[in-house]
């Protein structure tokens, strides 16, 4: 009997099945760098900012300090070993929660995070105030891509390594998105879900939410799907869980969601901006002063994270908080 063909999968479904299968069997960290494994510094920034926005917030106690897609769980290491030296009372208030589905990233996690709380989705986080963290984390979610022919759209669908096109109902395509012939629109569905269930959240409970990510401050047409497997690009249609799969977040999209749901919101700002306003380069340069034989690497490092020609420019900072919440550190206000 003949072997049956192979039926086309929806991107997203593809993109979802992948990285869930790459995550689940390989380290990501031997195929990209992130920030917080880039410098130390990254992550206690991001620690004495969270201790900052717990104090406008009223200092509320108890306090969850929540991270989605913690990794290794290097930001949240980092970040709580600033808060205790800097910030011993929100230290003594805040009760760690990670939202993690890989079982093996989650024992990274907890021999780095003693006592933390895990979480498969948003949805279980007890009712609490919260403070939210989300680095690298809205990029690996699925997107859908859209095609523009003629006076329609077709929608992309993998099979057997290669794309097809199927007609797409014109309900599903972003709205306002002007396109030629042939161009490609993204539009990333759980991106969409989550913030805007931080937002209503925000609106529920005292709290503020952090998303540092990659992708331009406002979205246009063009393919952003992107692979890497052993550090380096690949075909993004490779076996599924072989590399890992990522596309640009748009922080335009995702703001209005969020404001849509009653949030406030502040930036998108970019990573280099949003670093530097709270003292990366004075913080790394007294690091340097303390570990003089590391000084260069340091500096090196923070340049990385904030130049524009590296991660400084492409890298967006998105925050959302409660309504009636004060301005956060490091943003302009919205």
């Amino acid at each position: 009997m003949a072997e049956a063909e192979p039926l086309p999968e929806r991107l997203d479904r593809f993109m979802a099945r992948a990285n869930a299968i790459y995550y689940a069997s390989r380290d990501p960290f031997a195929d990209f760098t992130t920030s917080p494994e880039i410098s130390q510094v990254f992550g206690e920034i991001i620690g004495l900012w969270a201790a900052v926005t717990w104090q406008l917030l009223g200092s509320p106690a108890p306090v969850l300090l929540a991270e989605a897609g913690p990794g290794r769980g290097t930001l949240m290491a980092d970040a709580l070993r600033a808060i205790q030296r800097a910030a011993p009372t929100f230290a003594a208030a805040l009760r760690v929660h990670l939202i993690e589905t890989s079982p093996r990233l989650r024992a990274v996690q907890a021999a780095r995070i003693p006592g933390t709380t895990w979480h498969d989705e948003i949805g279980t986080l007890p009712a609490a105030p919260l403070i939210l963290l989300a680095n690298e984390f809205l990029d690996a979610l699925p997107i859908r891509q859209f095609v523009r022919r003629g006076e329609g759209w077709t929608e992309r669908f993998v099979v057997g390594g290669e794309w097809t096109e199927q007609p797409a109902s014109p309900g599903d395509v972003p709205p306002n998105r002007a396109a030629g012939e042939g161009d490609i629109v993204e539009l990333n569905e759980p991106s969409r879900g989550f913030v805007a269930a931080v937002a209503a959240r925000l609106c529920r409970h005292p709290g503020a939410a952090l998303f540092l990510d990659y992708g331009p401050a406002r979205s246009a047409a063009g393919d952003s799907l992107q692979a890497l497997a052993d550090k380096r690009p690949v075909n993004p249609l490779t076996v599924a869980g072989s590399a890992d799969l990522t596309a640009h977040v748009d922080f335009a999209d995702l703001g209005a969601i969020a404001k849509a749901h009653g949030a406030a919101v502040q930036g998108p700002e970019t990573q280099g901006a949003f670093l530097s306003a709270l003292g990366l380069f004075q913080r790394t340069e007294r690091l340097a002063r303390s570990q003089p034989e590391k000084a260069s690497a340091l500096m090196q490092a923070t340049r990385r994270l904030a130049d524009p020609e590296a991660m400084g420019e492409l890298f967006k900072v998105l925050a959302l908080r409660s309504p009636a919440a004060p301005a956060l550190p490091g943003l302009a206000g919205c």
